[in-house]
């Protein structure tokens, strides 16, 4: 009897150590969803690196209150002469969506660009669009190639879930391969981390 009683203590032991290293393991991070990043620009100080590299600003999680982004802001030029974040006149939108450094959360300032998209091809659905992910030039070929279909695909999912169909909008990753700057500072790498929307 005794020996049936330590097996059982001994499985119920082992299953609770296994319960505690899953929960441990655990993520609470949905990979499922487009990730949409609500924060205000903070100016990085004098003594911040002006490269924007640091993926410590892009996680989401502060180390303590009154913690700020360290990814230095950058003027981005207009794009195609309609504003970069929104319609232009005469319903001209502009057709870039510019991304933070190793990230492909959709930025708030990008909402009403999207928004006006997913507008034109719910109101016409022989209509079609497919959005291209691009990425500076850091880091692998192969990385590359997939935080680019990542950026795309957020813009994606953004446009069907604002009234665009599946069948009308499709993803695609040129990864650092088509740098819209071909320079080597931050001020280019900024408008090469971009996903562009265009007709076809």
């Amino acid at each position: 009897m005794m020996g049936l009683r330590t097996k059982r203590l001994a499985l119920l032991a082992a299953l609770s150590f296994n319960a505690a290293l899953l929960a441990g393991c655990g993520s609470t991070t949905k990979l499922d969803e487009t990730p949409v990043e609500s924060r205000t620009p903070n100016p990085v100080g004098n003594s911040a690196s002006a490269s924007g590299g640091a993926a410590a600003g892009l996680s989401g999680s502060s180390s303590g209150a009154g913690a700020q982004s360290q990814v230095a802001t950058v003027n981005l030029p207009p794009a195609g002469g309609a504003g970069a974040a929104g319609a232009g006149a005469a319903g001209k939108l502009g057709r870039l969506v510019y991304f933070d450094f190793d990230s492909f959360v959709v930025n708030d300032e990008f909402r009403s660009l999207i928004d006006g998209h997913a507008k034109l091809l719910a109101a016409n659905r022989s209509k079609r669009m497919v959005v291209e992910g691009h990425t500076d030039e850091r880091g692998g070929r192969e990385y590359n190639l997939a935080l680019g279909q990542k950026r795309a695909e957020a813009v994606v999912k953004s446009l069907t879930l604002l009234g665009a169909t599946e069948a009308q909008v499709e993803a695609v990753s040129f990864g650092k391969e088509r740098p819209a700057n071909e320079g080597h500072d931050e001020a280019a790498w900024a408008q090469n981390r971009r996903a562009e929307l265009k007709d076809r």
